[in-house]
């Protein structure tokens, strides 16, 4: 046999055995290997039992990785890792053991996630209570989530968990059910987290029920779900007799809310039907406000009917308001869709108004007409018996054009415009030959008028009703009652300035605040304020005596306390103002007040001066501004020149003191003539002398 073809076998020899030896390396593996690895974790299965710490389970977890044996979970101390590991060591079978167990520490802040990352698949991280188990936690979190769902639990064992840690853990898994992939339920500490997409539309409103109640001990945190994604994203107004009703989705929580404004207004009083949710697919290039804001456009211009948004266009169907609605709601699908709206079709009818409608309300800013009238003539006749009843109120005309009124409407109105007018704020309402008007009248005169003189101003076949109440009259005390209060508030006073300083103290307000008060309460009421001087002080060089402070004059203080304030004419309402000048004050008409320290009232007036008042105004301001000087910068004087000694305070101290509490009475509503400077004081606080 040739010496080539001997080899040529030898190497055939080889390839057919190749065959044997991959099964027998198959058998190995699938057969042998397995019951190696079975053999191996039950060998180490006795000391994992040994590890248990009274949870119920072993910290120590063993999983055979071919020959070798990995050791893993979190030991409760050193020692007993040790003693762990050293048993395992002394195991035949396991090639090598490999140690992944940790020590059981305090965690804080405590942090514990799930995180969906599948459709029956969540993964746990972070720390879990030590003295809970593993596999008892698992069980009550695939409670929560449903059956079927694997975990992947990579949490480690710490300690530092807040009480009633699996009922947290629970609700959390719980609310992660009604996530899709990716959402993510946390735990740090008491407070819970949420963040993720809602998987459908009723998981999200379960969502948000669920999270106004949680376990109790802890709180809601930030929560971050998406609205779910609707594959037909619509929006509608329907507008009935009883009210509007909102149907579909808005995109977010703050569009949710611009809608149902929008509908509380249109309804004027009616009810909302709110059949809104939560849900994205709007085409990105439409905002969803201006969406909003045009339908309820639309829907001004109907009685009853539907505006609806679908499938990218907007359409109005039902009845207009009247014939113009027609074309006005045809230029808007025209000329004001929001960008990226089509247009849909305008199925609008006119029929006659009934009621037929038309209100004229006046407030404190305006007088507005609102409703139908049947021409223009008819609304300029309104508008000219308005005008010249207003001196300085604008009118604002709202009204349209409709068929259907009553054929003395415009006299009816007419007549009605001398009774809304002199109300303070009020309203004429008209439903087509009923009239009602309502409001509040300055006096109770001319409340109590009100019925009678309606009654005589409508025209043959209409009915009325008046409901006009008075305002309040100004609160008003007997004598006796107002100087055994201000008796009570000066009994709890002591008003004490700083040494040579003549700026109110903060004690003073609550005093000064309370005696305005009641000022405004008792026309009656007088009161002389005396300011106190600074005591003595001992000095090798005595001052010269200071000049007697002339006798006060209430006339001249109450002037000279607010010299810069401007005379203000009052304003009726309706009428011209009265220009004078001096204000008129009386016992019944007390200036406006306020009730918070040291703030001006808007709109007193302050008194006029007279010659003499100017005089004294004018030889106080010098004494105004070196006391100024002398609190400002009597510091840095002595602090620059030793030798030179301090200015001393102006001897006219406790008259400024005086004008002081008296300006502040003043602001705070107090009349001029009820209050004024009473001779000086001696040291120590301010002095009140009721007069008669």
């Amino acid at each position: 046999m040739p010496e080539s073809f001997a080899s040529g076998l030898r190497h055939a020899g080889w390839l057919a055995g190749l065959p044997a030896l991959a099964l027998t390396w198959a058998s190995a593996t699938l057969y042998a290997a397995p019951r190696i690895a079975d053999r191996i974790e039950a060998a180490g299965a006795p000391v994992a039992a040994g590890t248990d710490t009274g949870t119920g389970e072993p910290w120590l977890r063993l999983e055979a990785r071919g020959r070798d044996l990995l050791a893993a979970g979190e030991a409760p101390d050193a020692a007993a890792r040790a003693a762990a590991l050293t048993r395992l060591a002394a195991l035949e079978g396991p090639r090598r053991i490999v140690s992944e167990v940790g020590l059981v520490e305090t965690a804080a802040p405590f942090e514990w996630t799930a995180r969906r990352t599948g459709p029956d698949r969540v993964t746990l991280e972070g720390s879990r209570p030590a003295e809970i188990g593993r596999r008892a936690l698992e069980a009550r979190v695939t409670g929560a989530l449903g059956p079927g769902t694997a975990l992947d639990d990579t949490a480690r064992a710490a300690r530092g968990a807040p009480p009633d840690f699996p009922s947290a853990a629970a609700f959390l898994a719980a609310r992660l059910s009604g996530l899709a992939k990716g959402g993510r339920a946390s735990l740090s500490d008491t407070v819970l987290s949420l963040s993720g997409e809602a998987v459908d539309v009723p998981a999200y409103e379960a969502l948000r029920a669920a999270l106004s109640d949680p376990p109790e001990g802890f709180s809601v945190g930030r929560i971050e779900i998406l609205p779910p994604l609707v594959p037909h994203y619509r929006f509608a107004v329907e507008k009935t007799a009883r009210g509007v009703a909102l149907d579909g989705f808005a995109p977010s929580a703050p569009d949710l809310e611009a809608a149902r404004r929008a509908a509380t207004e249109a309804a004027a009083g009616g009810a909302v039907d709110d059949r809104l949710l939560l849900g994205r697919g709007l085409d990105p290039a439409i905002d969803p406000k201006s969406l909003i804001a045009f339908a309820f456009r639309l829907a001004d211009l109907i009685q009853t009917g539907h505006v609806a948004f679908a499938d990218g266009a907007v359409s109005v169907t039902g009845d207009a308001i009247d014939g113009q609605a027609i074309p006005d709601a045809e230029a808007l699908m025209r000329d004001a869709r929001p960008a990226g709206v089509k247009a849909g079709p305008v199925a609008l009818t006119a029929r006659p108004l009934s009621p037929y409608r038309v209100t004229l309300r006046r407030t404190a800013d305006a007088v507005t007409l609102t409703g139908h009238v049947p021409d223009a003539r008819t609304r300029e006749r309104v508008l000219d018996a308005l005008k010249p009843r207003l001196f300085r109120e604008p009118v604002i005309d709202r009204t349209r054009l409709a068929e259907g009124a009553p054929p003395d409407l415009g006299e009816a109105l007419v007549a009605a415009v001398p009774l809304v007018t002199d109300l303070a704020a009020g309203e004429v309402a008209v439903s087509d030959r009923a009239l009602t008007l309502t409001g509040e009248s300055l006096y109770r005169e001319s409340a109590a008028r009100a019925p009678d003189r309606l009654a005589a101003a409508l025209p043959p076949g209409w009915t009325g009703r008046a409901s006009v109440s008075a305002r309040q009259p100004a609160e008003r005390r007997d004598p006796e009652t107002c100087r055994a209060e201000v008796a009570a508030i000066l009994a709890r006073a002591s008003l004490r300035f700083p040494a040579g300083s003549t700026v109110l103290a903060p004690a003073f307000y609550p005093t000064l605040d309370a005696l305005a008060a009641l000022a405004r309460a008792c026309p009656s009421l007088r009161l002389a304020v005396s300011g106190p001087a600074d005591p003595a002080k001992a000095s090798p060089t005595p001052p010269p005596p200071p000049a007697p402070a002339p006798a006060a004059e209430p006339a001249r203080v109450a002037s000279a306390a607010k010299p810069e304030m401007p005379d203000k004419p009052a304003a009726t309402s309706g009428k011209p103002a009265a220009t004078h000048d001096k204000p008129a004050m009386t016992p019944d008409t007390p200036a406006a007040g306020t009730g918070s320290a040291g703030k001006a009232v808007a709109g007193k007036a302050a008194p006029a001066k007279t010659d003499a008042a100017k005089t004294d105004a004018a030889k106080t301001e010098p004494s105004r501004k070196d006391a100024a000087r002398a609190d400002a910068g009597g510091r840095g004087k002595a602090a620059k020149k030793p030798a030179e000694a301090v200015e001393a305070p102006p001897e006219d101290l406790a008259r400024l003191r005086a004008q002081a509490v008296v300006e502040y009475l003043l602001q705070a509503g107090a009349r001029p003539d009820q209050v004024s400077a009473g001779p000086d004081g001696p040291a120590g606080p301010v002095a009140f002398a009721l007069l008669p």
